[in-house]
């Protein structure tokens, strides 16, 4: 894939300075897709020191655990968040009527229609997409840049910028305890990679955190692997 025209020297660059770096270049409207992991709650307690309205984007597929919706209220109320709750087309109770439990029987379908078709239809409006992604997370993410040119189905083509990618689990856990970031309760249960409710269970020890997600089937929902790259 090809880099974007931020330089080489962006990989390098601190968490904080990527930010900076690429907000200086006033790319257009930025925003953040934010699942209230820590990962995206630390990019998202760096861009609101410097824009505190970033349209923060949840997708709310109706399948997130209890706590996950509870954190998501009390932190958007706590940081006075621009959450923006993006839903699929369908209800659960339509979706299901219409298709039974896609979940259990094609999960990679239940995530395009939940998860990647609003997220792509609402990144139509913004050139800047800030993401928590980290190499570490799983084999599919360890040639994650942090620029990367993504391009919608559309052909709309936004900068992807993914300032922890080379950020290890520790690095993760030590910024939120210095900075005193209130974190999901999950994570006291095990958890380590955290999406709907009846496709994540607790990895097995030893195993990469998103091995708990789609009973190891898979490992992305489809949003950070259906858009086409420059090679």
């Amino acid at each position: 894939m090809s880099s974007p025209a931020l330089g080489e020297e962006s990989e390098v660059l601190s968490a904080d300075a990527l930010i900076d770096r690429v907000l200086a270049q006033d790319k257009g409207p930025a925003c953040i897709t934010c699942s209230f992991q820590a990962e995206d709650m630390i990019v998202l307690d760096l861009l609101r020191s410097r824009m505190p309205g970033i349209p923060v984007l949840f997708l709310d597929t109706g399948y997130h655990f209890a706590a996950t919706y509870a954190y998501r209220d009390r932190m958007a109320e706590l940081w006075n968040l621009n959450l923006r709750n993006l839903t699929a087309k369908q209800s659960v109770a339509e979706q299901e009527a219409a298709f039974g439990i896609l979940n259990r029987t094609d999960p990679s379908r239940c995530c395009e229609l939940r998860k990647v078709e609003p997220l792509f239809e609402a990144l139509q409006e913004f050139a800047v997409w800030f993401t928590g992604l980290r190499r570490e997370q799983s084999p599919t993410r360890k040639n994650l840049k942090v620029l990367e040119n993504h391009t919608l189905p559309s052909g709309k083509v936004l900068l992807k910028v993914s300032p922890l990618a080379a950020w290890g689990w520790g690095q993760v856990w030590k910024y939120t305890a210095e900075q005193k970031i209130a974190y999901l309760p999950l994570y006291d249960a095990g958890y380590r990679s955290i999406g709907c409710e009846p496709c994540t269970t607790i990895p097995r020890e030893g195993t990469d955190p998103r091995s708990g997600r789609w009973s190891g089937n898979k490992l992305e929902c489809g949003i950070h692997t259906l858009s086409k790259r420059d090679d």
